[in-house]
């Protein structure tokens, strides 16, 4: 008689595991992202964006002039800039790729004038300049130019 109550017992538990596991009682809780506020950025970011815009565009003017800020776009490359300056221009030419900021530029239509007349796309709807794929910089690019952003940061100050 025991061993049918040791039983019974057994397939109880069972049985409230099985339900407690299908009903996700004990699950994980999903997550939902914190809502936007409401009307955009406070009055304090959007004074601060200004500012860093403007701090951003005075530097570009300045790498502009030494030659080390040349875009193939008409946007602002925020991210050549931090940089200290990409020849975008030059590296479309060369074909070995471009920064993220320009590649994204492009593909939107923000060509200046004199790259716009060498952009087409191929038969599988890559962008090309001059008949070659425009690629995003390689990896060892990449970390190349990011470790000079870090440079420029106040050794790394940038990273969170």
């Amino acid at each position: 008689m025991r061993s049918i109550w040791k039983f019974v017992a057994v397939l109880g538990l069972v049985s409230l595991g099985y339900v407690l596991g299908t009903t996700g009682a004990f699950g994980p809780k999903s997550l939902s992202a914190q809502a936007p506020a409401e009307g955009g950025p406070s009055a304090e970011s959007l004074a601060k964006l200004k500012e860093a815009f403007a701090a951003i565009k005075s530097a570009a003017e300045t790498l502009e002039q030494e030659n080390f800020y040349v875009p193939a776009t008409t946007s602002l490359n925020v991210f050549s800039v931090m940089a200290g300056g990409i020849n975008a221009v030059r590296d479309l030419e060369d074909g070995r790729g471009v920064d993220p900021e320009t590649f994204a530029a492009l593909y939107a239509g923000e060509a200046k004038p004199e790259v716009k007349e060498h952009l087409d796309h191929d038969d599988q709807g890559r962008l090309t300049y001059k008949g070659k794929v425009v690629r995003i910089f390689s990896k060892q690019r990449m970390k190349t130019i990011l470790q000079e952003r870090a440079r420029y940061s106040a050794g790394g100050a940038a990273k969170k």
